[in-house]
This record gives structure tokens, sequence and C-alpha cells, in this order.
């Protein structure tokens, strides 16, 4: 598919990303915790398939909510210190998910000290506020984003469906932190 560049999207790169640089003690905390969706019947996959580790393309692999405005939330069952967040929603095909936007709060309902570590909705059709991050292509290596050290028990990830299909995928989200202390 070819996809129109403009200057809200990031031009692709041929290079690997620059290796993530964590803080001593960080270690990827999501893995095998509880998600949570907007989507109460997803058309393929479970919410489970977001934590369990397994970053490799194919249907098997990924969970698909329906269109319109979705999100997938990880409870880290605890308030830590996130250093990064990993998404990979599906890059078995050349795409640019829209209105991805990545949150931290200190409560389920997202209610409480809401904070926004990624935003590439630039319209804000979503609805959040205008993002300032660019559209990316979705590749192998997931999508890193900074965590900028906000402490939060909850991360949750909204998107609009991509420039593939309407639907909302994800293939893995890992979220990278230490411990609140």
């Amino acid at each position: 598919t070819d996809i129109p560049l403009n200057e809200h999207i990031e031009k692709p790169s041929d290079k690997p990303r620059a290796p993530f640089l964590a803080p001593k003690g960080s270690q990827v905390i999501s893995h095998k915790k509880k998600v949570t969706l907007s989507d109460k019947s997803p058309i393929n996959g479970s919410a489970e398939l977001v934590t369990d580790g397994n970053k490799e393309a194919g249907d098997a692999n990924v969970l698909e909510m329906h269109r319109k405005l979705q999100w997938v939330q990880i409870d880290l069952e605890a308030p830590n210190r996130i250093d990064a967040v990993v998404v990979w929603h599906a890059h078995d095909t050349p795409q640019i998910c829209k209105d991805v936007i990545v949150q931290v709060a200190e409560d389920p309902d997202f209610t409480k000290n809401v904070r926004t570590l990624y935003n590439n909705d630039y319209d804000n059709t979503a609805g959040l506020g205008v993002g300032k991050d660019k559209e990316y292509f979705e590749n192998y290596e997931g999508r890193l984003i900074d965590g900028k050290g906000e402490v939060a028990q909850y991360v949750r990830l909204y998107s609009q469906g991509s420039t593939y299909t309407a639907l909302n995928r994800y293939t893995e989200v890992e979220v990278f932190g230490r411990p609140a202390k």
C-alpha cells in the first residue's frame, strides 16, 4: 500500500532503532499482567495476548478490536516508575496506526492524575487533546515511547484504526519500569 507522507508522519528509517537505555533496575513489568479492553467482544484474540510476551506478527498472536476509538489497559498491580512503553500493533503489513495515545493514571477509570506519554492525534479526532507526536510506520521493533519516569499503576493505549484497516490491532505491549519507592 502506498501511503503518502505528510508533515504528521515520521519518515521511515532503514536503520535499526537506537537502543533503549534503561535506568539501572528497569525491567519488563507488564508481562502476564491483567489487561482490560474497551471492546467487550473483540473480533479476534483475547486481552491476554497483549502481555503474553509474543511479538511475532500473525493472526494467532493479534488482538483485533472493532472500529472507532478503542483502548487496551494494563494493571501493573502497584505504582511503578515507568521508564518506557513499547507497542506492537500489527507489523505484518506496512501501515500507520491512527490516533495512538498512551496515558498513565493512578486509577483504573483514568480519573486521577492522568498523564499523556505519547499522542499522535494531530487533529484531536479522539477527543483527548491535540497530539504533538508524529504518526509512524509499524515495524517488527515496536514503537518505543519514553515513560518519562512517571509513577502510575495503570497504562492505557488508545488507537483508532490504521491506514490498512479500520480495526484496532495489538500484538504486544511491554512496559519497562521499576517499583516506585
